[in-house]
């Protein structure tokens, strides 16, 4: 699907999850059903979806943390899909630059950073290396809870 100007428009109004289609139908001088419809379409396509983030510093015994991952193979995107099935992991990329993958990983006071690496990561093949980013202090940064 493409992306038109006005889906643009109606995703930023989305930035707050709750208002409603009829508030964002007024804004943008159009009609609510335009706004539904659009909205379902975004949805079904994979390219909306409707979470509830929250910011990890507020979480007691919380912590969220980045890991570069640099890999012995080229099955790059395989691998991203592996990692994204580990428990904790938000999200995977893959990106430019000394890493192979930019891993954002939520974990707790029970589930910990060697935990995750060793009884985890270790378990996909072809990781080379991995390399932990702990935030201290994250800006109008949040995630979904997945723990």
């Amino acid at each position: 699907m493409l992306i038109d100007q006005l889906n643009i428009d109606i995703i930023r109004q989305l930035r707050d999850g709750r208002k409603s289609f009829k508030k964002i139908a007024d804004v943008l001088g159009i009609t609510e059903n335009t706004v539904r419809s659009r909205v379902n379409k975004l949805v079904e396509e994979g390219i909306l979806n409707f979470t509830g983030n929250v910011d990890p510093e507020a979480l007691k015994g919380h912590r969220l943390l980045y890991l570069g991952v640099k890999l012995s193979d080229l099955d790059i995107s395989r691998k991203g899909e592996d990692f994204c099935r580990l428990p904790g992991v938000v999200s995977a990329a893959i990106v430019t630059g000394r890493y192979d993958l930019i891993l954002q990983v939520l974990l707790n006071d029970e589930f910990n950073l060697l935990e995750f690496i060793t009884e985890h990561a270790a378990k996909i093949d072809g990781v080379q290396t991995v390399e932990s980013f702990i935030v201290y202090k994250g800006f109008n940064l949040k995630v979904p809870y997945i723990l």
